[in-house]
């Protein structure tokens, strides 16, 4: 049981590192594009292709997302039960997004160009991406991170490319399509994930002898599964979660749903290109640490199930078997959680003042003075809140039985009430705008990381495995350098400016170095630690 546990740490660590240089290699040449496209592009235009990308994640989330968390779960029918199970979302997210689809048209549109064709196209494109999902869960149950990186990868920059030469060709054309071509990229994208999906699976489905397709499976009892097709336990799971995933999705979405409605199209595009920018990091570094950690602590903890059922003669040593599992879960829990609160300290002290220099490098000061680079100065301080979040739900997601995700949902529910009243705070008294939204969401997300480590402490003590909160903060000597060296930031403001932008890119770049190296020497033991577990895996 050592073993397996060993492999998932080593799998997990090694595809997060495989998804990460792939997510930088791809987002490399998509944002190269996307500062060429910029010239060519509105706020309002901006603001519209937004709303297309909130119809389509939309649609899969409620479609989806509780099924793939479930999926994740281990199953007597092993891979080929979370293959049924993943048609249901196929089912369900047809209606989805039809149906949304007509709600977006239903409710008013803006006043775009083609916008109504592209949500049509949009419609397809999301049914295309969900005949992905056996493949994805196949991916996700045999930890095939190569195919998954190479599937969205290959996603992103056809998606880019697309939109990007249907603009170009528009322009050159004299042509005004209005928000078609984010449509037409949108498509591309869906379309090469499933066939680069599909077409990696079936190989590997060939080879281990299951199915793509629904099958049905000899269950050990009679009543273990629906139609002998769907099992019991999957399917109550994902009830379970669907509730509390919808929760999670509105508080997720927040932003973008209220910006939506109470801003107009000029300011969701400025919120737009400010979260797209901000969110760089979330999509190139956190996102596949986050699903790889997931996956591993998923499968620790179900070892650690096994390990005690394996074990039930001894009372000592039942109790005392899925201790090594557990604490491995716990180790990598605390050492990441801790490594992103150290860099965190370099996000709070130099983005806020890097953030809008290097905005009006990249797109043009026509962005930087409609006040994007103030949002985005904002963003930074959301930075580490998404990171943390993300780390600590995943442990939730992957350890919580079917009751604790329904506490969980309550809660949920509880800081939507949270996130409204902050907006409504942030929005209408303060009247602070785009910012407010990005403060409102860091409220949002504070309340969810409280509730995220509060679980863990009491999982963990439950289980008799060390899992100490105060362990996860930076120690005074980097929080001493952060603080000296932030003050120095904003001190210096305007040092170089007779050297312009580049003059003060440099000093900016100069102190952050520094501060790196500072933190770097005060966080010294715990990040050699950590260097050694990693090659040690």
């Amino acid at each position: 049981m050592a073993d397996k546990s060993s492999d998932a740490v080593a799998a997990s660590a090694k595809g997060a590192t495989f998804l990460i240089l792939l997510q930088i290699g791809s987002r490399a040449l998509t944002f190269a594009l996307n500062q060429v496209l910029l010239r060519f592009l509105s706020p309002e235009l901006l603001g519209a292709a937004l709303q297309l990308e909130v119809f389509i994640i939309t649609a899969h989330h409620f479609a989806r997302e509780s099924l793939r968390v479930a999926c994740q779960r281990q199953s007597h029918g092993g891979v080929q039960s979370a293959i049924n199970l993943s048609y249901l979302g196929i089912g369900s997210g047809l209606i989805f997004a039809l149906g949304l689809g007509e709600w977006f048209l239903y409710a008013g549109h803006p006043n775009i160009p083609y916008f109504s064709q592209a949500i049509r196209i949009c419609e397809v494109a999301a049914i295309i991406e969900l005949l992905s999902e056996p493949a994805f869960v196949v991916v996700q149950q045999r930890m095939l991170y190569k195919v998954r990186a190479s599937a969205e990868a290959s996603a992103v920059v056809l998606k880019t490319i697309a939109t990007a030469a249907t603009v170009f060709w528009a322009h050159h054309q004299g042509i005004e399509l209005g928000v078609l071509p984010f449509a037409i990229g949108e498509f591309a994208y869906c379309a090469t994930l499933t066939v680069v999906y599909l077409w990696r699976t079936s190989a590997v489905a060939q080879l281990e002898k299951f199915s793509l397709i629904l099958r049905q499976i000899k269950p050990s009892s009679p009543n273990e599964y629906y139609f002998a097709t769907l099992s019991k336990p999957l399917v109550n799971l994902s009830l379970s979660l669907y509730v509390q995933s919808g929760i999670k999705y509105l508080l997720t979405q927040g932003d973008t749903f209220v910006s939506a409605r109470f801003a107009t199209l000029e300011d969701q595009g400025m919120y737009a290109l400010s979260a797209n920018y901000g969110g760089l990091i979330a999509r190139m570094l956190l996102r596949p640490i986050e699903d790889s950690s997931r996956n591993l602590f998923a499968s620790l903890c179900h070892n650690s199930q096994e390990a005690k059922k394996e074990k039930t003669d001894d009372k000592k040593t039942n109790d005392d078997a899925a201790l090594p599992q557990l604490k491995q879960a716990s180790s990598i829990l605390q050492s990441v959680l801790r490594f992103y609160c150290i860099v965190s300290l370099l996000a709070v002290a130099i983005g806020p003042t890097a953030a809008p220099l290097l905005l009006r490098l990249v797109a043009g000061s026509r962005w930087s003075d409609s006040g994007a680079g103030e949002v985005l100065a904002t963003y930074c301080y959301s930075i580490p809140l998404l990171a943390i979040n993300g780390v600590s739900e995943a442990f939730v997601a992957a350890a919580a039985s079917a009751p604790e995700l329904r506490r969980q949902s309550l809660w949920m529910a509880a800081f939507s009430i949270g996130f409204a009243a902050s907006t409504w705070v942030f929005l209408s008294v303060l009247q602070m705008g785009a910012k407010g939204l990005v403060l409102a969401n860091c409220v949002n997300m504070g309340l969810r990381i409280i509730f995220n480590l509060e679980f863990a402490a009491r999982y963990f003590k439950n289980e008799r495995v060390g899992f100490a909160v105060t362990d996860l903060l930076p120690g005074a000597l980097a929080v001493a350098f952060t603080a000296v060296v932030g003050s120095a930031v904003r001190a210096t403001e305007g040092a170089l400016s007779r050297y312009g932008l580049l003059g003060e890119i440099l000093r900016v770049g100069t102190l952050a170095g520094l501060l790196v190296l500072l933190v770097a020497f005060a966080e010294r033991k715990f990040l050699l630690g950590v260097y050694r577990q990693v090659r040690s895996r």
